[in-house]
């Protein structure tokens, strides 16, 4: 098949974009207002801090379960549909947790709040990489990718905002209206080429599978790939509030500006390095990321006074984030044709799988070394091993989607 035939339709392609972004966005704002209220809601179920923490961990280690369901929906029926259910299922299971009446409950809410964040993904980005341009899909991959970290900076805003004055639990509640936009964007959005182009081989399970076993080195390497982004990721974030607040002393307002200037470099930062991406590889651009994040690291929890700090986290995240920028594009670009509502999704929330103990083996080393000694440790290692495995794998740049169908 040419690759003519999957190319993507330029009125489709905004809002297909716009629902894979939003999609995530607000997953990833449900996901980061627990972060922020760690210490309050601890306080509020008598439980330790550790025991909150762990409900962050429980969260990643269904997301795996997500990105099996929805993606296998989605390469069956369609990149649309599952990701509508998807954003349904999260929303209901995140105001249900600023309902929970005990920490038993909270923790099971958490866990099923975890498939549908593991659902969004994967979807999302099959459905956005596919509808835009080859040229521009390493910056618009490090946008849709950011939709993270903004949905960072939403969180942190409410917590600036609403925590103050209405606690923790409304929090919670905040995401049902955006969650609403993002269903009705979708309703605007048409199937991509690609997957049309791929649903035409009518292919059964038995088929389905055995491609999907033929390429087990590829989504071996994935996994590895996004264990590692995800160490990254996941080691400099989750407990960085915490730090601020327990070992820095900072107020709410405080905390939450440094967090919203962290968030501020990773949006700018995704955008950036997608763009590097497009002109001079994945590899290298991700590679360059991670390696410059290690010499970030004093200034990022060993700065003195506010200021620098605040850059620090700036920079931090601008290097962070600028490698996941790439990620959309780089996995959807190696992800074969047929497998690519389940096979990027999948690789991603195995990665997070293993990575899930992140923000709990921190907060463990903090019993025996500060929080920015233990951050600061587990980010040199993680870095480290991340530019070796990106460095060492492949690339498919700019490949076009349906001619390998």
């Amino acid at each position: 098949m040419s690759s003519s035939a999957a190319a993507p339709k330029s009125r489709n392609a905004p809002y297909a974009f716009l629902a894979g972004f939003f999609g995530w966005t607000f997953d990833a704002f449900d996901f980061f207002i627990l972060t922020y209220v760690v210490a309050q809601v601890a306080a509020d179920f008598h439980r330790s801090v550790d025991s909150i923490a762990f409900t962050l961990t429980a969260s990643l280690l269904m997301r795996p379960v997500g990105a099996l369901l929805f993606g296998l929906m989605a390469d069956r029926w369609g990149r649309r549909l599952p990701l509508i259910l998807d954003v349904i299922f999260y929303s209901v299971m995140e105001v249900l947790s600023g309902l929970a009446p005990s920490y038993h409950v909270f923790l099971i809410l958490r866990l099923l709040y975890g498939v549908g964040m593991g659902g969004a993904w994967g979807v999302g980005a099959s459905l956005a990489m596919e509808s835009v341009p080859a040229k521009w899909r390493g910056i618009l991959s490090g946008v849709l990718q950011e939709g993270y970290a903004l949905g960072n900076l939403l969180a942190a805003i409410a917590f600036w905002t609403v925590f103050p004055r209405w606690g923790w639990r409304p929090m919670f509640f905040l995401g049902v209206a955006p969650a609403l936009v993002t269903l009705l964007i979708l309703l605007k959005v048409e199937e991509s080429e690609a997957w049309k182009a791929a649903a035409a081989k009518k292919r059964s399970w038995k088929e389905y599978f055995a491609l999907a076993g033929a390429n087990g080195k590829l989504f071996a390497y994935l996994v590895l790939l996004m264990a590692m982004m995800n160490f990254m990721s996941h080691g400099t974030q989750d407990l960085f509030p915490t730090f601020l607040q327990k070992q820095r002393h900072f107020t709410t307002g405080i905390t939450a500006v440094i967090s919203v200037i962290s968030m501020i470099g990773a949006i700018t930062g995704g955008m950036l390095v997608g763009l590097y991406s497009d002109h001079r590889g994945r590899r290298r651009a991700m590679v360059t990321s991670v390696i410059l994040a290690l010499f970030v690291i004093p200034l990022w929890v060993f700065a003195p006074t506010m200021a620098p700090l605040a850059l620090g986290a700036f920079l931090m995240q601008f290097m962070v984030q600028g490698a996941w920028g790439v990620i959309p594009a780089h996995i959807n670009e190696l992800s074969p044709g047929p497998l690519r509502g389940f096979f990027p999704g999948f690789a991603y929330q195995m990665g997070v799988l293993i990575a899930a103990s992140a923000p709990y083996i921190e907060a463990r080393m903090t019993h025996h070394m500060s929080y920015a000694q233990a951050m600061g440790t587990f980010a040199a290692v993680a870095f480290t091993i991340a530019s070796i495995v990106i460095a060492s794998g492949p690339e498919a740049h700019r490949v076009s989607f349906g001619a390998e169908q």
